[in-house]
């Protein structure tokens, strides 16, 4: 008896590893029960921010149980107070994931004011949860943190990912000193998730020395698909591929958005039990967000008829979650007699 559980053991542990390395996060109560790869996860939370003032500048939660149509938490109120998690007084850009063991969650965000100007930040927030409700937050103020780069004034949308050759937590951000052009760098994270344990290294070389900003990576296929915003030309969001997480990005210089408009603040998502992903950008000078859908990473097809949103989200980032996980949200944030989904009360992006 003793030598079958642990065989299943080492099962669980295989198809865990195997679910991270497929850029999917893993459901360790699925792996137990079934020893599948097929997740139970059934709803997403989105995490966003929603305009460049006091009230906008702060996380709010939105639900959808089918990826389409989603209901803002809390009647779309902030769910977290910035003035007392980040330095400058105000939040953007948050993303949010699961850790490898499933049970705790990691989000990000850009410590910035817009009000004090575009060059006037110098750190992220980090925060952790158990529970998606109650959250821990660490500030990093990257000059005073790493005298190297001591002329920092940007630093802007965060986001974290696993290293599963490190094993370790790794964040990503597009920063800039002086006048230069912006860069996407990464460090990796301390065990509490309170600080870098490294000093920031470049990790996208833009081949013609451009300003890029807002990276999102996911993998896929055995390659790491780096999303980001070409920012310098306004040519909208670009893809860079690598074999590697940390080097080695080449550039496919084609622009993916399905709109002329000028967008930015790319999140990639996957839909549950399903081998398509949803690219979602804000289209941030008309204040809408467009979504696109893809079985390939490659090629988009606009699905705005099919999307429906009570609330006017910035950038942002969205998750899967458990049907146990939704229920917790809604019970804390969402009155008894309001649901999800409701596309005809709701408006087009």
């Amino acid at each position: 008896m003793k030598m079958y559980k642990k065989i299943g053991f080492s099962i669980s542990f295989t198809l865990c590893v195997l679910m991270t390395v497929c850029g999917q996060q893993p459901n360790t109560e699925n792996i137990k029960d079934k020893l599948s790869v097929k997740n139970k996860y059934s709803s997403y939370l989105f995490v966003y921010f929603t305009a460049n003032d006091k009230e906008g500048e702060q996380i709010r939660f939105a639900l959808s149980d089918d990826g389409y149509n989603f209901k803002a938490l809390n009647h779309n109120q902030p769910v977290l107070s910035s003035g007392k998690i980040s330095e400058s007084g105000g939040i953007r850009d948050p993303h949010i994931m699961r850790t490898v063991d499933g049970k705790t969650f990691y989000m990000v965000a850009t410590d910035m004011v817009a009000a004090k100007g575009w060059d006037s930040n110098q750190g992220l927030v980090l925060l952790k949860s158990t529970n998606l409700i109650d959250w821990k937050s660490s500030k990093v103020n990257v000059p005073n943190t790493f005298s190297a780069f001591k002329f920092v004034n940007r630093a802007w949308a965060p986001q974290t990912i696993y290293d599963s050759v490190k094993k370790k937590y790794m964040i990503y951000w597009s920063m800039r000193s002086g006048n230069e052009a912006d860069k996407i760098y990464y460090a990796y994270v301390n065990k509490d998730f309170t600080a870098f344990e490294t000093e920031p290294k470049q990790l996208f070389f833009e081949p013609h020395n451009k300003a890029c900003i807002d990276g999102d990576i996911i993998y896929y296929k055995g390659k790491y698909h780096l999303f980001y915003k070409d920012e310098d030309n306004l040519n909208g969001i670009k893809k860079a591929v690598s074999n590697q997480l940390t080097e080695g990005y080449v550039k496919q210089d084609k622009p993916l958005q399905l709109t002329t408009e000028s967008v930015e603040g790319s999140c990639v998502f996957k839909l549950n039990n399903s081998d398509s992903w949803i690219l979602m950008y804000d289209v941030y000078k008309k204040g809408q967000f467009q979504f696109t859908k893809s079985d390939d990473l490659e090629n988009f097809k606009l699905i705005d008829q099919e999307v429906t949103m009570d609330f006017h989200p910035r950038h942002g980032t969205v998750m899967s979650i458990t049907k146990k996980e939704a229920k917790r949200l809604r019970k804390k944030w969402m009155i008894d007699t309001e649901t999800v989904n409701q596309p005809n009360q709701t408006e087009k992006k």
